[in-house]
């Protein structure tokens, strides 16, 4: 039962993003054919008319579903243990160490290389 009502309200989900794809379509054309006026205002203009799109967007299905997926994303990005300044400085040099490593390493390979070469084409 609940499940019928909830997809009624998601059965016009097509004419929404109709909406929003027409109301983008018209931002983009209207800042085209307002290029004359102060950038500032069809920037205000254009952040008016995504803020409308976004709020529509988000009363359809998939918009849920990503508004869901983005409080669940802030929920999981609380529970992250971030290192501390001297973990962080102490990784970045060893990070740094094994580049510097391995570039020595194969700089190496394509000096031998190129001594064999010129050996071998005289």
């Amino acid at each position: 039962m609940s499940g019928d009502v909830q997809n009624q309200g998601h059965r016009y989900d097509w004419v929404k993003w109709a909406l929003v794809f027409g109301l983008v379509i018209s931002a983009i054309y209207g800042n085209w054919y307002y290029s004359a006026e102060s950038l500032f205002f069809r920037a205000l203009a254009f952040l008016l008319v995504l803020a409308v799109c976004s709020a529509i967007a988000f009363r359809t299905e998939k918009g849920s579903a990503t508004w869901e997926l983005a409080l669940g994303a802030k929920t999981e990005w609380r529970k992250v243990i971030w290192p501390s300044k001297e973990e962080r400085n102490q990784t970045t040099l060893i990070v740094v160490g094994v580049i510097m490593l391995m570039a020595l390493i194969l700089w190496g390979i394509d000096s031998l290389l190129s001594w064999v070469a010129s050996l071998i084409m005289g």
